[in-house]
């Protein structure tokens, strides 16, 4: 398939003042969590939550910053989520594409949204009872 990039938007919400970031983002369907680089944290005013410990290809372990909250937008779907100090670029990982209920066309190396779900995001809640 290659590498995938896509467009998103990067807002803090604590500081509506401050103009979303539109960033080209390395799609990672193998990895779980947004990842930024250290300007955007700063561009963003972006807080310091908690510190990760993190294991990389190499399979080495480190720590990073966990920073947020981070509003995470690609075209009218949007998730609120916490992201991971890490590299020089911007890397959405498998849980906010879940959220926003995207999903990766392989012919294309397109991020769309799910096609089953085409106007609003769709999830799975486990174990929820529909009304009778």
């Amino acid at each position: 398939m290659g590498i995938i990039r896509t467009k998103l938007s990067l807002a803090n919400p604590k500081h509506a003042e401050l103009a979303p970031l539109e960033v080209e983002a390395l799609v990672d369907t193998g990895a779980m969590h947004l990842c930024v680089p250290e300007h955007v944290v700063h561009q963003l005013k972006l807080e310091e939550l908690d510190q990760r410990e993190i294991t990389i290809a190499d399979g080495s372990k480190r720590l990073v910053s966990y920073v947020g909250p981070l509003m995470t937008a690609f075209g009218n779907r949007r998730c609120f989520t916490g992201a991971m100090v890490l590299g020089r670029e911007v890397l959405l990982g498998a849980i906010p594409m879940e959220d926003m209920d995207l999903v990766v066309k392989p012919l294309t190396g397109e991020v769309v949204p799910n096609p089953l779900n085409p106007n609003i995001p769709g999830s799975i809640a486990v174990g929820v009872r529909g009304r009778s």
